[in-house]
């Protein structure tokens, strides 16, 4: 990973927080550089996230597949939700600072696969020390919230100029943040697995095909309360 990636990272991770001076503001780092950063650091945690296994086994071909989806995922939820918040931010005369609005996710986007890449070594330390399937699970969904968290402060500083000048950016930012896990969602258990059991074939997506997570879930909550009955 090379020094202007780094520097590049480093710059968007001080969104919104007083310029050092001598380091060029976060207006200087192109939406190419974004992109870069999300692949290259969704890239790490996705092939850590996908090492889950045999400590000494490895397992190179679901890391690869993690590796690939993460920055996917992120990628896909991004591209998915823009348009629909484009006409949001049109229909509430926000459309002039859309420019601005788009250049605050994209560095959110970037900045939460940083912080994910440094979850990384937390991921392999626990996978190494021994955990169950499911418990591996869970420990990546706590790293996705942990990492959601720090690009949530990464956002809110970024949008802190554009509510000033018109307190309806507020309302869309709380609107981005529903469409984005709505979505998220959904395309996370199109993709899935990212982990993968490793007592189960390797494969880049699940062999049921596509389905609706949310779904699911609600006829797992059916089951359960007809059990109960």
């Amino acid at each position: 990973m090379s020094s202007t990636l780094l520097s590049r990272a480093d710059v968007v991770l001080r969104e919104g927080t007083p310029r050092v001076p001598g380091n060029p503001p976060v207006s200087a780092v192109s939406w190419r550089s974004r992109l870069a950063i999300l692949v290259a650091f969704g890239v790490v945690y996705g092939a850590v996230m996908g090492s889950y296994g045999e400590p000494l086994a490895g397992r190179p071909l679901q890391m690869l597949y993690s590796a690939l989806k993460v920055p996917l995922l992120l990628t896909a939820t991004f591209a998915i939700g823009l348009p629909t918040f484009f006409v949001l931010n049109t229909l509430f005369g926000l459309r002039d600072d859309f420019p601005r609005v788009v250049a605050a996710l994209s560095s959110t986007q970037a900045g939460l696969t940083v912080i994910l890449a440094s979850l990384a070594p937390v991921t392999a330390f626990v996978y190494a020390s021994g955990i169950g399937y499911h418990p591996a699970i869970l420990l990546n969904g706590l790293m996705f919230a942990t990492a959601s968290f720090g690009a949530q402060v990464i956002l809110r500083r970024a949008y802190r100029e554009l509510i000033a000048r018109n307190p309806l950016h507020g309302l869309m930012l709380r609107a981005w943040l529903v469409l984005y896990v709505f979505v998220g969602v959904q395309m996370g258990w199109i993709l899935r697995p990212f982990i993968g059991d490793p007592r189960q074939p390797t494969q880049f997506f699940r062999e049921e095909g596509l389905s609706n997570a949310y779904m699911v879930v609600i006829e797992m909550i059916w089951g359960v309360l007809l059990r109960a009955s």
